[in-house]
């Protein structure tokens, strides 16, 4: 039996939808795939997303900024002497982008100007550093990536 051009485009195109719907059944029911947000409670956290503009333009109107440097006892982040450091209170979170599981968080507990993160908790590779604090009031939030 021949043939012709018009059955043969008919049935390659069968072929071709058929592909693509056994491709789109096979991804959406697949339980090895997984299908994680970045951060749990992602849509908390968009929705806390204006809080985070405000503390990050305070961040940036400040006259002197926190400097961080890495040190032979880890890394050590410097607030600006303007500021008492008994009157911050906050969180460092650090964030590992290649695994979730490195993640931590640390209390921010100034005796002086400067915080330090000690070396054992820093494996070497790329960190997300946020500073979540509050001073007389008012909101700040300072992000630096580093490479440890």
């Amino acid at each position: 039996m021949k043939i012709n051009w018009g059955t043969g485009l008919v049935i390659g195109m069968v072929i071709f939808i058929g592909f693509i719907l056994i491709l789109v059944y096979k991804m959406t029911t697949d339980h090895n795939l997984e299908h994680d947000l970045v951060t749990d409670g992602y849509y908390q956290k968009e929705m806390e997303l204006q809080d985070d503009i405000y503390a990050r333009q305070n961040s940036m109107a400040m006259e002197e900024q926190i400097i961080g440097q890495k040190n032979t006892k880890g890394y050590v982040l410097e607030f600006p002497e303007s500021y008492d450091p008994k009157n911050i209170e906050g969180m460092v979170f650090l964030y590992r982008t290649s695994s979730k599981k490195l993640d931590f968080e640390l209390p921010l507990d100034l005796t002086d100007s400067n915080f330090l993160i000690p070396d054992e908790f820093l494996l070497k590779g790329r960190w997300n550093i946020t500073i979540d604090w509050e001073y007389e009031g008012k909101k700040f939030r300072f992000k630096k990536e580093i490479t440890y």
